[in-house]
């Protein structure tokens, strides 16, 4: 379920892409039913076992950014990246932590399918 203070957040920002980001945000929570949404770093972020994993970036006006992390307090990272991503979406910041970034609806999606399978990934690797 859409969290209202996420959705107020993502509204106050006027982003030119605040359709598909509406769209990402219902993607990952109807699709995936053990995230929660709440708000962390200033953006929709979503949970996973009491865990944050995936932060949406909407402060940009050129994009929107879905962040793969494995949380606020650092780790140990680990010697290789922590999943496989055939799709070329990822681009990975260290081997714990990866960025997609979307520039426009027809990007979010076309990348719907792919973003899916990362997301299982993401959240079964534990």
């Amino acid at each position: 379920m859409l969290n209202e203070d996420a959705t107020a957040l993502v509204t106050s920002v006027k982003h030119p892409l605040q359709t598909g980001i509406n769209a990402l945000r219902s993607f990952i929570l109807t699709n995936n039913p053990e995230l929660t949404e709440n708000i962390r770093w200033n953006g929709p972020n979503y949970v996973c076992k009491d865990q944050d994993r995936i932060t949406m970036r909407v402060q940009s006006p050129k994009l929107v950014q879905l962040i793969f992390h494995c949380g606020a307090k650092v780790q140990q990272i680990p010697a290789e990246k922590l999943i496989d991503d055939d799709s070329g979406l990822l681009d990975w910041k260290s081997n714990d932590r990866a960025v997609i970034t979307f520039k426009n609806l027809e990007e979010i999606e076309s990348g719907k399918d792919a973003l899916q399978e990362i997301i299982i990934k993401w959240l079964s690797r534990e």
